[in-house]
């Protein structure tokens, strides 16, 4: 990786050595403390993947002299370390990756090649209906009527896991994100 604007650095911890981008070492040659929270965050993130051709120091500078009122010409790429959806919208994405290994499949090719690039955790967060109340083993029968009522999305899901690299489900009754 490139570092064009001399922000990596590093942090040892215990025995294991961490490197990292450093906002406030960039922030000796553009305002950077300006930038709302989630500019930090593309600008950390383009700093930490700079290779000079899927990231370059033009992107770089772009983002770290963003003017909110400006319009902006250049496009930013944005490479999440992971990906965090809630089951709503990432039932979907998950319909998505069986239909294009489907469609891999019928041309001849191989359906186990089409895989999320990033790890993704589908986290079912929705709250279970409360149908039993006011008695030990209450919250343990909802959960059960919840996969009762839910088993085919459920299934699917169980396939997804299984079958698609670098993606977790996280399942109901387990905690909300």
């Amino acid at each position: 990786m490139l570092d064009s604007f001399a922000t990596h650095k590093t942090l040892d911890v215990g025995s294991q050595r961490y490197t990292y981008a450093s906002l406030p070492e960039l922030g000796k040659r553009f305002d950077v403390a300006r930038l709302p929270f989630s500019m930090k965050i593309l600008l950390e993130n383009l700093l930490r993947h700079e290779d000079g051709v899927n990231v370059t120091a033009k992107e770089i500078e772009a983002v770290a002299t963003w003017e909110p009122k400006k319009e902006s010409d250049t496009e930013i790429a944005f490479l999440p370390a992971r990906v965090l959806l809630q089951d709503f919208t990432g039932v979907p994405c998950v319909v998505d990756l069986a239909a294009m290994r489907d469609a891999m499949k019928a041309l001849g090719g191989d359906p186990n090649k089409i895989n999320p690039l990033a790890p993704v955790e589908l986290v079912i967060d929705h709250s279970v209906q409360v149908d039993v109340f006011g008695m030990a083993g209450a919250l343990a029968r909802n959960a059960e009527i919840e996969f009762e009522r839910n088993h085919e999305r459920y299934a699917f899901l169980r396939w997804g896991q299984k079958a698609l690299e670098d993606f977790r489900v996280v399942p109901p009754a387990t905690g909300i994100v």
